[in-house]
């Protein structure tokens, strides 16, 4: 994972003809939590328009929440990282659960792998040692501080951020259909150049590698904010991310965080939103689409609200529908009616 813009070189990509005729676009949520936090490194001062709300509301939570505090991580990585630490998604659409279960089941394999990669002479920093004496419980507290984090100062937004980054989604699959790979790429961003076979992110140096044989990823990010990035641990894939449209969503104001939120002080802020979710009966697969959580995670939600009774299970044909007992609506009735309803949450 190459990261902090201002100290990269140039970073020129030879793609040959197999990689090209496999590019295809995605989402990264924990991408856009890793430039979110290099936004607020590189701009001590104040952050521009439109990440400013956003910045200030953000850089108070990083000071009183001591759960966010593992996030800390990205704001002190090398110029040049392990790819482990923020991986391409497995998935077009993940969710932040989904790709926070992958952070957490890396290989010990990989990690070992990167480490020998950039880090050959043994010299490995300090920061990088907890994952190499005790890979489970680094990735899990890297993994919990990236959920706190997320929980506090990406998901309030990430309703209307989700719908500006399908939009660009759509866009430039349309164009990749329509167009081909060439006019989709000689088209993606300002500081992203293609020359058949060469793509070229302006940095201020050199820096070259081939793809042969393998895929590449493009990833619209809210947060780029210039900051493109570019994977290629990873044998089989190359990732590259650009600044998307729709940052200006960030100047909407976002949905009512926890304090407000009184459903969830009661049971849980992922489970306020289960619940909120199932005033219209749901599968676990819609909840887990529309809350953006991983399947794992909402089953687990469930399990808990139907062991209070406040959710029921009813199957219906070959779908298993959930929804709300009475007791679960007067609950969101009660006390949900009274803040903005979060429907991105943990």
């Amino acid at each position: 994972m190459r990261l902090h813009p201002r100290l990269h070189p140039v970073i020129r990509i030879e793609i040959d003809e197999p990689t090209l005729s496999r590019t295809r676009i995605a989402i990264n949520p924990l991408a856009e939590v890793a430039c979110s936090l290099f936004l607020l490194e590189r701009n001590p001062g104040g952050v521009p328009w439109p990440y400013d709300g956003w910045a200030r509301r953000t850089r108070e939570i990083l000071r009183r929440d001591p759960a966010t505090g593992p996030v800390s991580l990205y704001l002190n990585l090398p110029s040049v990282s392990p790819d482990f630490l923020c991986p391409p998604p497995d998935s077009p659409m993940p969710t932040i659960g989904e790709q926070l279960d992958q952070l957490r089941a890396t290989p010990p394999e990989v990690i070992t792998s990167e480490f020998a990669k950039h880090y050959p002479d043994g010299s490995l920093p300090e920061l990088m040692r907890p994952f190499r004496d005790d890979q489970r419980a680094a990735l899990g507290r890297l993994a919990d501080g990236v959920q706190a984090y997320w929980d506090a100062a990406i998901a309030p937004y990430w309703p209307a951020m989700r719908s500006a980054l399908d939009e660009e989604v759509l866009l430039r699959a349309r164009a990749l259909a329509a167009d081909g790979p060439d006019a989709l790429l000689s088209r993606l961003h300002d500081r992203i150049r293609w020359e058949r076979p060469v793509l070229t992110l302006v940095k201020s140096l050199d820096q070259s590698f081939e793809a042969v044989n393998q895929r590449l990823l493009l990833v619209p990010l809210i947060f780029s904010r210039g900051a493109l990035l570019c994977s290629g641990d990873q044998p089989d894939l190359i990732m590259v991310t650009y600044q998307s449209r729709g940052s200006a969503v960030l100047t909407e104001t976002p949905a009512s965080p926890l304090a407000d939120d009184r459903l969830a002080i009661l049971v849980g802020r992922g489970r306020a939103g289960v619940l909120r979710a199932l005033t219209v009966p749901a599968t676990t697969t819609g909840l887990s689409t529309a809350l953006g959580l991983a399947p794992s995670t909402v089953s687990e939600h469930l399990a808990g609200l139907l062991a209070a009774g406040v959710v029921h299970r009813r199957r219906v044909g070959r779908r298993v529908l959930y929804g709300l007992e009475p007791a679960g609506t007067a609950l969101v009735t009660l006390l949900g009616e009274d803040s903005a309803r979060t429907e991105f949450v943990s």
